[in-house]
């Protein structure tokens, strides 16, 4: 680990960032050049004491997750991700098997959704980043972890994830979960975290079984989406997807026509959410990772 270089790298990293740049306000006696120490840990979901031992040179060697936090806060590159985790002592991540990193651009896009639900996931399902709306909404993803943190084991595994659906919808969303399964799987192999899943559920899960034999491959969910939320009731939907080819992710972005009471209680949402980030249960800034 090159504790001098991996200072200065952060640094300027850290200094070349506006905080309009991360969706945060600049405010009136800011002398700070870029970032300040403690909004990079913020972004990053870390105290700001080991950030800042980090970037002065003194802190120990940080995990894989903690360096995939701090380039997801600072907007990293690919390449510059890859070399931050070098300066830190770890080899670079297998860019194929790796896809936990977020396209900046993406990161900038969803840092001006922070009062729309709003989230990016991998080609597992697994949730990378969710704007506080989206935590409102859907909960704070964060707390998954192993194969949960998949909404596709979360669907046939468990309950919670179904029950925030209208049951109208539950089949069409059942078949849609197995068949993106199904073509992960096919391009990693059997030997792949995709492979792992796919026999996790075929001996837990009658439903998944039955999908898995019907080979179904290519079958979408429908741009209008049902949901039942705990707090406002009923919600009608539309899901706007983006898809990042490189970084082979999704940007999911959820929205109510306007003057519909669904519109009404997304913004009912979008206060509660800022109450959770500022009251006394706070969530994370992004809601994932949490470290």
């Amino acid at each position: 680990m090159d504790h001098k270089e991996l200072s200065d790298f952060l640094r300027k990293r850290r200094e070349a960032l506006q905080p309009e740049d991360v969706g945060l306000p600049r405010g009136r006696r800011r002398r700070t050049p870029g970032l300040r120490r403690e909004e990079v840990a913020a972004l990053a979901v870390m105290s700001p004491d080991y950030y800042s031992r980090l970037e002065g040179g003194r802190g120990p060697q940080p995990s894989e997750p903690m360096l995939t936090a701090i380039a997801r806060a600072l907007h990293l590159t690919l390449e510059e991700r890859d070399y931050l985790f070098l300066l830190a002592g770890h080899g670079i991540p297998a860019r194929s098997t790796r896809t936990d990193h977020i396209n900046p651009g993406l990161l900038r896009i969803l840092d001006r959704l922070e009062d729309t639900p709003a989230m990016v996931m991998n080609r597992l399902t697994e949730t990378l980043m969710q704007t506080r709306a989206h935590v409102a909404f859907d909960g704070d993803h964060s707390r998954h972890t192993g194969q949960e943190r998949s909404a596709i084991y979360r669907w046939f595994a468990g309950d919670d994830d179904r029950a925030r659906y209208h049951p109208s919808a539950w089949d069409l969303h059942s078949r849609t979960l197995a068949s993106i399964l199904r073509s992960v799987h096919a391009v990693d192999g059997p030997a792949s975290r995709a492979g792992a899943l796919v026999r996790t559920l075929l001996s837990t899960s009658e439903e998944f079984r039955r999908l898995w034999e019907d080979h179904e491959v290519g079958v979408t969910h429908t741009n209008v989406k049902r949901f039942r939320h705990p707090v406002v009731g009923a919600l009608e939907l539309h899901c706007q997807i983006l898809n990042d080819s490189d970084q082979q992710q999704t940007l999911l972005v959820f929205t109510a026509t306007p003057g519909s009471e669904s519109y009404e209680k997304l913004r009912l949402l979008s206060v509660i959410g800022n109450q959770q980030v500022t009251g006394e249960a706070p969530a994370p800034v992004h809601g994932v990772p949490t470290l």
